[in-house]
């Protein structure tokens, strides 16, 4: 338990001495700690260790109220439909099936995620990482039949492992390829109608807290919080590298945006890393959106795509 409470300390720093050495890669990890203290909790139990009980629940309790909303829903879609048939775009009912990716450089295979968006009726795709190659194998394998409307961002001296780039079955209004001035890689953003709304769809990739590189992380963290001023309805899609334990990533989704993963019940989707032996350990891509615009995410999902370090995340949005 000791480790476990060091680490679970690490969660309670404050914001602005949060992105010290190595402190942002470990708080990824906690929600893996439910495992350890379930099992201490019932060791304690039955060796009659009552101190190592009282503090090993305690420690239960407290991750469970963190994660409250990874197993009990906010809200709940209402009749979604089974899936979108992509010859049938329509922006009058109120669904949207979404999909956010980060390729690896470009290394992500373009066949599998063309089959992944036609097998999963994906309306709006959002990639990170995107390579130029990778852009014209994916309009090889038909991705721009299903979905032909795209917004690329900006390419700059930070990519950040490559340009972000959106992907829309509907027509889209107000295009940008670099959304707000960021030093890490540029955001790609466009607007679509969506049940009588409007919202603005954005691809982000903030840098990844490495050594020495955290204050770029934090920095681009705080220039997506930014967002909460404009007057829109966001859904932020792409690789935050970050998790709901970071204390900047809380700061970013402040009043404005909710996570759809601690919003919707359906437990935690672990994204990264997809290229080894071992199942994703951590959550570090997420669907972001705009609180209290009469949105929900649900039936979120995972899908393996070859040749990247992500698995894809999915979900169903419904706005109403």
């Amino acid at each position: 338990m000791v480790p476990t409470v060091a680490l679970m300390w690490m969660r309670t720093i404050p914001l602005e001495d949060s992105t010290g050495p190595a402190i942002p890669e470990l708080v990824s990890f906690i929600p893996l700690l439910f495992i350890p203290v379930a099992i201490v909790v019932v060791l304690a139990l039955l060796w009659r260790r009552y101190l190592l009980v009282i503090v090993s629940a305690a420690s239960l309790g407290l991750l469970l109220f963190w994660h409250w909303g990874y197993f009990v829903p906010s809200g709940r879609l209402t009749n979604p439909p089974a899936t979108t048939q992509a010859s049938s775009p329509s922006t009058s009912d109120s669904y949207l099936r979404l999909m956010t990716l980060s390729a690896d450089g470009g290394r992500a295979s373009a066949t599998e995620v063309v089959r992944a968006v036609r097998e999963e009726g994906v309306e709006v795709l959002a990639m990170q990482e995107v390579s130029w190659a990778l852009i014209d194998e994916l309009e090889a394998a038909g991705l721009t039949d299903i979905l032909p409307n795209m917004v690329q961002g900006m390419a700059g001296n930070h990519d950040n492992g490559g340009i972000n780039c959106l992907w829309f079955r509907a027509s889209v209004s107000n295009p940008s390829d670099n959304l707000l001035d960021i030093d890490t890689s540029a955001m790609s953003a466009g607007s679509i109608q969506v049940g009588g709304k409007t919202l603005r769809f954005v691809s982000a990739h903030p840098n990844s807290p490495v050594r020495n590189a955290q204050a770029l992380w934090s920095e681009g963290l705080s220039v997506l919080e930014q967002l909460s001023s404009y007057d829109h309805n966001y859904v932020i899609m792409g690789d935050f590298n970050a998790t709901w334990n970071h204390a900047a990533f809380r700061a970013l989704l402040g009043t404005t945006f909710v996570d759809a993963g601690e919003q919707a019940g359906e437990w935690f989707h672990m994204t990264f890393p997809s290229n080894m032996p071992i199942p994703p350990l951590i959550e570090i891509d997420h669907i972001v959106y705009t609180k209290g615009a009469g949105l929900f995410v649900g039936k979120l999902a995972t899908r393996s795509i070859p040749g990247t370090d992500h698995q894809a995340l999915l979900g169903t949005m419904q706005a109403s």
